[in-house]
């Protein structure tokens, strides 16, 4: 599994690593392609994480909220 265990900040380093690489062109389409799919994997990672922590601040809000209103 592509960086498994990697934090939102290395994948995001990865992704820009990648984009590098293929803004230069000089990969092969091969390369290129795996790449491609790397960094695709890479941002639904990255996406999955962001959308769990704002549900984790959504929940913090809504808890703050209903301690306010007691």
């Amino acid at each position: 599994d592509i960086m498994s265990n990697a934090t939102f900040s290395e994948m995001t380093k990865r992704i820009e690593e990648i984009a590098a690489l293929l803004e230069k062109g000089e990969t092969s389409l091969e390369d290129s392609l795996k790449l491609f799919g790397e960094a695709s994997e890479l941002i639904g990672k990255c996406n999955l994480v962001l959308k769990d922590a704002k549900l984790k601040i959504t929940d913090i809000g809504s808890l703050g909220g209903e301690n306010e209103n007691e």
